[in-house]
């Protein structure tokens, strides 16, 4: 593995593990044991570096939302595309995490990001409606401005779950935190498709429902 990659590896394990704002360059170098001036060679500074791990997440869900021309979508599309987003949110956390301060940190990050924002909804709306295929379609035929609504209620989730989960967990640090608690978040994205389902589907969803479902995701019972 060549340095620069290292780098950005070990950096976006710290900034998962300690929280982005705890970790700076030198502590990066000292758990890959280079110099700082070694790690400065390859990025100027951490703004560089998480820039770099952000364009690794953003091509990341890229891959992951691609809508296949050869076929129509169906539950199992519906379920790979929401567990491989979430997946990536756990992989990628620090960042939706501390999201405000980190684009309020870089312009140049808070340019891409918002591009990155816009490709993404019109990716769900295309998978929305790829979902829809008269009767025998997950979804019934909705309207553009239901599936508007629904993509962006998906992308709200997606994007503040972590943060939810991190103020829900307030005090307990990041051992407060486990991926299982992102089951929740599918949950809720399979919450917004009930009312829309089509009759042959309903029983499906509910099932998916309940194995999605974490107790683990809200407030603690002793909060």
């Amino acid at each position: 593995m060549k340095t620069r990659d290292k780098i950005i590896l070990a950096s976006l394990e710290l900034f998962n593990e300690k929280g982005e704002r705890n970790v700076t360059t030198n502590h990066i170098a000292a758990n890959l044991n280079m110099s700082p001036g070694n790690l400065y060679y390859h990025f100027r500074n951490k703004s560089d570096i998480i820039y770099e791990i952000f364009i690794q997440y953003e091509m990341l869900v890229d891959h992951y939302l691609q809508i296949p021309e050869d076929r129509p979508l169906d539950l199992n599309d519906l379920v790979y595309y929401l567990e491989s987003v979430f997946g990536g949110l756990w992989s990628y956390r620090f960042f939706h995490r501390d999201l405000e301060f980190l684009l309020d940190s870089d312009e140049r990050l808070r340019k891409d990001y918002r591009a990155f924002t816009v490709r993404c909804l019109n990716a769900i709306k295309k998978i929305l409606k790829g979902l829809q295929k008269g009767l025998d379609g997950v979804l019934k035929d909705l309207d553009d401005e239901h599936i508007e609504s629904m993509a962006l209620n998906v992308w709200l989730v997606v994007t503040n779950w972590m943060a939810y989960l991190k103020t829900a967990h307030a005090g307990e640090g990041n051992t407060g935190i486990n991926k299982d608690m992102l089951k929740q978040g599918i949950y809720q994205v399979l919450s917004f498709t009930v009312p829309y389902l089509t009759a042959s589907y309903v029983a499906e969803i509910k099932s998916l429902q309940v194995r999605y479902r974490s107790s683990d995701a809200g407030l603690a019972e002793d909060a």
